[in-house]
């Protein structure tokens, strides 16, 4: 048998008197498929440079086959002062195949005349997994490969990959792209490595029984002390040698509790809920928005319903955030109107994480700078109690913003976004940075909500997991919306998010031609529903200004104690309304929703 191609044994590694790695082991032999998967935190990264030879070790040893090449793509590519991305991509060439270099740039969008210093983050990754890639290494390290890149450009590099003769290890925070490239699993935790000769769909299953066997063995483990403990209350006497060693054991077994590592805490998140919105949440009629002769939105309309799951997909730079800034009224479309339903309470939690300045501390950003208390599902929570519940220690709390992680700043906007009543969450991007086990809690509770969920995301498996609907960016400034998540889509239009769909007529067409014989037969509204049509909106214009009112007298805290008959009423006054208002709303969606079928058919 070959040896292998690299190979690390007993790996150790201290950062000021705590131990970060202990006794981890990674061997890779020729053609291999590795994904290196554990919490955020627990060096994942620092393994991946100690077998890419950046990064002594403590202790243990590194084995690197002679005449092995080996990449390494980091989360920070470092350019070194080359002038343009192509001298920066040639020098990574093994062969001086400069077709490579420049089919790779193309493919990544890039020319190669570009200056690193002038790069985006997208762009930087782009041009260093071009490096990684023209190397044509035996060996290829990639640390978070999918940071920074849109869907096509995600799935351009699992093809890339696929083909590869090189042997990989592959730490990613995606879950479909590892289940498409990987087929062993070595799993980093509390410091030591276990390793699974299964791709990662197996991982998550092998993992909670691990845990499970685990906490089994520390319940042995404290009956056994306990036992040991009564002996030594009521059973020893000092006199027999072997009541010496019995009490040695115990002392043994002791260390060994203090000593046990138990598995990282999970993020424990709450949703505020913010009540119950009207049935109609937006209606969006033949929006349009154009930047000068770029347009981002072209005549896209949608109606976005109490309880709907609403996914964005594009590549970067179609539009994604500048739809979601209309459809939520942030941002006025040139043409066209945008309708927020009745009683509609909006959290966010922007991709950027602008909303963040680096100088305020943790504890002020969790609690807008007054006093020590979050108030999370209409009830205070001491300050201190939520950052633990988000994995941030008491000593963190007047720590900057600035100072925190790229998974620490995306734990604490969720932890905002959040706590803010809502019963509509915009999230965009949220799945950057966050470790696998924070996206499986983050899908579960999105899961639970009750309320309406519009998600941009590159990550596949969280969108098929979480959406209901996908609005797809066609190209050109439009937009289509398929039902199901984002496998639903891709049967759906019968390719990826880098090819060009069938025409937006064409489509339209087909739609009509598949409309029911009973609205082609039909060519117009009757009198009665065109005067329901007409007057519906007036009447729900009112219903939300009797609501509004009642709404605010019963905000006073004092209504019930001086005059307990006037609130009863008062509240039966507002559901009355408030139904009336979801009945009216219900009304005038079908109508509408008619009349635009007969409009297309006719």
């Amino acid at each position: 048998m070959a040896p292998p191609l690299l190979q690390l044994q007993n790996i150790a590694l201290t950062f000021g008197g705590t131990p970060l790695l202990e006794s981890a082991d990674l061997s890779v032999s020729a053609g291999e498929r590795i994904c290196l998967v554990g919490r955020n935190g627990s060096g994942k990264s620092t393994l991946l440079k100690i077998a890419a030879g950046l990064i002594e070790p403590t202790d243990g040893s590194r084995f690197l086959q002679p005449g092995t090449t080996l990449s390494y793509l980091s989360q920070e590519p470092d350019f070194g002062g080359a002038p343009t991305v192509f001298a920066y991509v040639e020098a990574g060439l093994r062969n001086g195949d400069e077709h490579l270099a420049h089919r790779l740039l193309g493919d990544l969008g890039l020319t190669g005349g570009e200056s690193p210093t002038r790069l985006s983050g997208g762009e930087a990754r782009r041009a260093a997994l071009a490096r990684a890639l023209a190397g044509e290494p035996d060996l290829l390290l990639l640390d978070e490969p999918t940071n920074h890149l849109d869907l096509p450009a995600i799935e351009w590099l699992e093809r890339e990959l696929a083909p590869l003769r090189s042997a990989l290890v592959i730490i990613s925070h995606d879950r479909r792209f590892l289940e498409n490239l990987s087929r062993a699993t070595v799993w980093l935790d509390r410091g030591q490595t276990r390793r699974l000769e299964k791709g990662f769909a197996a991982f998550e299953a092998w993992r909670d029984e691990v845990l499970e066997q685990e906490e089994r063995d520390r319940h042995k483990l404290d009956r056994k002390i306990a036992d040991e403990e009564h002996w030594l209350r009521y059973g020893v006497t000092a006199r027999r040698k072997r009541n010496v060693r019995r009490l040695s054991d115990l002392g043994a077994l002791r260390r060994e509790y203090r000593e046990h590592r138990k598995s990282t805490g999970n993020v424990n998140m709450t949703l505020t809920d913010g009540g119950t919105s009207g049935k109609l949440v937006i209606e969006a009629k033949h929006i349009s928005k154009s930047f000068g002769e770029n347009h981002v939105v072209r005549d896209f309309s949608i109606r976005v319903a109490r309880g709907d799951r609403l996914g964005l997909v594009g590549a970067n730079g179609t539009g994604k955030t500048t739809l979601i800034n209309l459809l939520t009224s942030a941002l006025a479309p040139d043409s066209g109107s945008v309708r927020i339903g009745a009683s509609v309470e909006l959290a966010t939690m922007d991709q950027k994480r602008l909303s963040l300045d680096p100088s305020w501390t943790l504890r002020d950003a969790l609690t807008g700078g007054r006093g020590d208390t979050v108030f999370v599902g209409g009830q205070p929570k001491h300050v201190m109690s939520y950052m633990k519940d988000f994995l941030f220690t008491p000593q963190q709390a007047n720590t900057p913003i600035g100072r925190l992680s790229g998974g620490e700043r995306g734990r604490l906007q969720l932890a905002r976004a959040l706590s803010q009543p809502s019963n509509l969450l915009v999230l965009d991007e949220p799945t950057n940075d966050l470790d696998l086990e924070t996206l499986d809690l983050l899908q579960e509770m999105l899961g639970d909500y009750a309320g309406t969920l519009i998600l941009v995301s590159h990550d596949r498996d969280f969108l098929d997991r979480t959406v209901t609907s996908v609005v797809m960016s066609e190209g050109d400034g439009y937009w289509a919306e398929y039902a199901g998540g984002y496998s639903d889509m891709l049967a759906q239009r019968g390719a990826g998010v880098a090819a060009k769909p069938a025409a937006q007529a064409e489509r339209i067409k087909k739609s009509a031609e598949s409309s029911p014989v009973r609205t082609q037969a039909r060519r117009k509204l009757s009198f009665k529903d065109q005067h329901a049509l007409e007057t519906l909106p007036g009447r729900m214009d009112d219903l939300n200004g009797k609501i509004a009112v009642l709404q605010s007298e019963l905000a006073d805290p004092e209504l019930y104690a001086r005059n307990a008959a006037r609130f009863a009423t008062a509240s039966a006054e507002l559901a009355k309304l408030q139904d009336d208002l979801s009945a009216a709303e219900e009304d005038w969606l079908r109508l509408e929703m008619l009349r635009e079928e007969l409009e297309q058919t006719s």
